[in-house]
């Protein structure tokens, strides 16, 4: 989401409400291995996005993204972003080629619960250089997972994220952050990937019952963005491209809950 903080508490969840969750996030799950068979050289975009629409309505899910409101609403339950494009890219007639990187994010609600996340995808055979990208975004997230078992404020693993890309040679997205989720996708704190001196004033406690759309985005280059004519489609400026990776995380008694994984997974704390 569009960084823009707001001064409300977040709102904590029970044991019971993450478990409601969970069962959001196995369909977005789901949804995500789907996207993962489907992208192979030729496939268009909003060939994909359509299989998402009708497996999150065979579950009787509701998708999240479709008609999100913007200066234009959303028009799909996917946002499908290749290469360059970082996120809320628009599924339509292109066609996703051998090389490229495909961003899919993608969120739903089951029985009044919400579920958010997303992967990177290689199509076929793609260069060292996107392929080591690809890994040290992923790597961010993972140390987002590991350090929220570990610390007590979000400055605290927002900085251990920001040194894993950066000490790569890449640079961490700025003007999107991560956000808390519950009954609806946004909800408080804004969560973002990097510390800066506005996030130092607006930093939170990471507590039993906090649940977070953790949502790293990691460039090739710059980290500057820019909108394209959709009014949607974020690209980077220097053209290079971006990867994005997200999971819904859950803080719980026992360690750090992984709310959208294929499998149970928990990671204990430290």
């Amino acid at each position: 989401m569009l960084r823009t903080f707001f001064p409300q508490k977040p709102e904590l969840k029970s044991p019971r409400e993450i478990a409601l969750m969970r069962e959001a996030g196995k369909v977005v799950a789901e949804a995500l291995r789907l996207c993962r068979s489907m992208a192979n050289p030729g496939v268009k975009t909003i060939e994909i996005d359509r299989a998402v629409e009708e497996l999150y309505a065979a579950r009787g899910a509701m998708p999240l993204f479709k008609g999100y409101a913007g200066r234009v609403p959303f028009p799909a339950v996917t946002c499908l972003s290749i290469n360059e494009q970082i996120v809320h890219g628009i599924p339509g007639q292109r066609a996703v080629r051998e090389g490229d990187l495909l961003k899919i994010d993608t969120a739903c609600k089951l029985n009044g619960w919400c579920a958010d996340a997303a992967i990177t995808v290689e199509v076929g055979q793609v260069s060292a250089e996107k392929r080591r990208l690809v890994e040290i975004g992923e790597r961010v997230l993972k140390t987002a997972m590991i350090e929220m078992s570990r610390r007590r404020w979000w400055s605290e693993v927002a900085g251990h994220m920001q040194r894993v890309a950066e000490s790569a040679g890449y640079s961490v997205v700025t003007q999107y952050v991560g956000h808390g989720i519950g009954r609806v996708m946004h909800e408080n704190p804004q969560v973002p990937n990097f510390v800066n001196r506005e996030l130092r004033k607006h930093d939170f406690r990471l507590e039993e019952g906090l649940v977070l759309a953790v949502e790293p985005m990691v460039n090739m280059g710059r980290g500057d963005t820019e909108i394209q004519r959709d009014h949607w489609t974020v690209v980077t400026r220097d053209g290079l491209p971006s990867v994005h990776v997200e999971h819904t995380l859950a803080i719980m008694r026992e360690g750090i809950y992984v709310v959208t994984a294929d499998e149970e997974t928990l990671i204990p704390r430290a």
